[in-house]
């Protein structure tokens, strides 16, 4: 772990940077990634990087109980974020800002599911819906690299807001 996210760092939430996907072009296949820069508040090489949007994130575990009220398992990959967080509780972090290795990210919002979701599996968007299963959305403040493996923390003594941002 890095000194800066150590010292920002919550002790009791730690989690780690678990996949990375680029989507190059709108409606395009999203690619998996080992490591990715981040730079003008999204990833480079990622259609996104200039929208509202730059940056959207996973729970893994989120997702997990999603699975599991669907009934199926389903590739987290249909999502179509760009990061997925294991061990790292996304709900309510509006606001917050995210110490992902070397970097930092704030969050803008909760990701609503929409009906797509139902493409890739039938009651998949209900099943996001609730504890922001969905995701989150924002930007980074810091333009680095990324990788698997990397921690994942909010920075310490911020207070999270309850809410989503629809948009």
């Amino acid at each position: 772990m890095s000194t800066q996210t150590q010292d920002a760092a919550e002790s009791s939430e730690v989690g780690e940077l678990v996949a990375i996907w680029i989507k190059p072009v709108h409606r395009g296949p999203m690619l998996p990634r080992q490591s990715a820069q981040l730079t003008n508040g999204g990833l480079e090489g990622n259609v996104h990087r200039r929208g509202r949007r730059r940056l959207t994130l996973l729970d893994a575990d989120a997702w997990a109980r999603a699975e599991a009220d669907l009934g199926q398992t389903v590739d987290p990959v249909n999502r179509r974020a760009n990061l997925m967080l294991r061990g790292l509780d996304l709900e309510g972090s509006r606001g917050r800002v995210l110490c992902l290795g070397t970097c930092r990210i704030e969050i803008l919002g909760e990701t609503r599911p929409c009906r797509l979701m139902d493409d890739a599996a039938p009651g998949l968007e209900r099943a996001l819906g609730p504890e922001w299963r969905g995701g989150v959305f924002g930007r980074a403040l810091d333009d680095g690299e990324i990788a698997l493996g990397d921690p994942a923390a909010f920075v310490a003594g911020q207070a999270r807001l309850r809410g989503s941002v629809r948009d």
